[in-house]
């Protein structure tokens, strides 16, 4: 697999062994599966990043820098590394604030088999009992015309190159969102645009979260709903809607809530019914609205879940059951066209800001 990167990943292998460096990069597995997790990194801010899985290596390879094991060759005498550390220092990471533990666990090793499903060797390892971690010493040297060849400073520098990468995209995305909020009335469209572009199947997750929850903030603001006690009481309150944190966080299901209703939304770019089952089921089977990155027809997508649902549950009223809790589906086109609605009532600006607010606090730039 070759993209735009893999010259910056030559480069770096070929400044640490440059009589060697095609015979190591072809030989190593883990220089191969680095190549494959960093294709997003020169196709701009609205490519899915691979942050999870790189930090996972990352903090492994780091603690055998720092633990001295470069030069001593006592690897296999290491106690390990604590989880609580390591996971300290994945959040500490650009873009890292809000990772899981799944990259450590087990998502990178079973990612790594599948591309690899020949190499004998896992490259996490770990003790459950102890919470102790190792990188596997062997993925991490290469033989190559009788020599060993020990990868773990160009594996340091590569993920290095992709974080510089991805920022720089995410800093050009916030510039371009930032001047072309500046332009006159006449330029609307172009704002208009640029915003549907970001409306896409193969748009970074986190960028569509914050696009759609800046598009549905402002569909629902103008509308309102009549609470009351008592009926001489009833008093007329606007929709609001709150983002409840950072995206693809661990929060149980709830992206944004909306009040007074209640209303509870999950952003997802998946119709995996297991997924959606277990948001239903965090919230103890409330409902929910599932906010989908898809081009499919709401009622395309209603039966396919109701589909994979039937085959996984063979129980109907365990299948109508969980279909009651999906309160509504939003698909792409329906967030096109409340974007569309929401720019006729004069939120265009707006939806901007809400866009530049957000982005800055999900990619960690500084907000003036």
């Amino acid at each position: 697999m070759r993209h735009q990167f893999t010259d910056t990943i030559e480069n770096v292998i070929a400044e640490h062994f440059p009589e060697n460096w095609e015979e190591i990069f072809k030989s190593s597995e883990l220089l191969q599966y680095l190549n494959r997790k960093t294709a997003s990194a020169n196709r701009g801010s609205k490519a899915r990043g691979s942050f999870a899985n790189l930090y996972a290596i990352y903090v492994l390879v780091e603690d055998y820098i720092n633990n001295g094991f470069l030069d001593s060759g006592k690897y296999a005498n290491y106690e390990g590394a604590k989880f609580s550390d390591l996971f300290r220092r994945q959040r500490e990471l650009p873009f890292g604030t809000k990772l899981q533990n799944h990259g450590l666990n087990h998502r990178m090793n079973l990612e790594f088999r599948k591309f690899f499903p020949t190499c004998e060797f896992t490259p996490i390892i770990r003790v459950v009992e102890t919470n102790r971690y190792w990188i596997n010493e062997n993925l991490l040297k290469v033989k190559v015309n009788k020599k060993t060849f020990n990868l773990t400073q160009p594996i340091i520098e590569i993920i290095d190159a992709y974080i510089r990468a991805k920022k720089s995209a995410f800093n050009r995305f916030i510039d371009t969102c930032e001047q072309l909020n500046k332009i006159s009335s006449e330029g609307k469209q172009e704002i208009i645009d640029f915003i549907i572009g970001l409306l896409a199947p193969n748009i970074d997750a986190r960028i569509f979260e914050i696009v759609s929850y800046a598009i549905l903030k402002y569909f629902y603001f103008d509308q309102s709903v009549f609470f009351g006690f008592e009926v001489d009481t009833i008093e007329e309150e606007n929709l609001k809607l709150f983002k409840t944190g950072r995206t693809n966080a661990n929060d149980g299901g709830i992206d944004f809530v909306m009040k007074p209703l209640g209303r509870f939304f999950q952003v997802t770019e998946t119709t995996d019914v297991k997924k959606y089952f277990l948001d239903i089921d965090k919230l103890e089977k409330y409902p929910l609205t599932f906010v989908i990155k898809s081009e499919e027809t709401i009622d395309d997508l209603f039966n396919r879940l109701k589909k994979n649902a039937k085959s996984q549950y063979s129980i109907n009223a365990v299948v109508e059951k969980y279909m009651e809790c999906i309160e509504e589906i939003i698909n792409i086109p329906v967030l096109n066209e409340r974007f569309l609605k929401a720019v006729e009532l004069g939120y265009l600006s707006d939806i901007m800001n809400e866009i530049i607010l957000q982005s800055k606090v999900e990619f960690n730039i500084e907000i003036d």
